[in-house]
């Protein structure tokens, strides 16, 4: 009777593939992220963005900033 082991490890290609698969799911989640705060300021009205500090022209940089992180 033969055995064949199916758990054996692959080397290089998977761990390369996994990583670049990793890198995009965040990149493509940060960049969600950004999109839904960008959205969620817009919403909101002059006076309550000057209530937490921000002017209009701060909502961009503040989007992008949580896309960078």
């Amino acid at each position: 009777m033969a055995a064949f082991e199916t758990t054996r490890p692959t080397y290089g290609s998977s761990t390369a593939v996994s990583t670049l698969f990793s890198r995009m799911f965040g990149a493509v989640s940060a960049w969600n992220d950004a999109r839904i705060t960008r959205k969620s300021l817009s919403s909101l009205t002059d006076r309550e963005l000057e209530d937490i500090g921000l002017v209009r022209g701060d909502i961009d940089a503040v989007a992008q900033s949580s896309f960078i992180r």
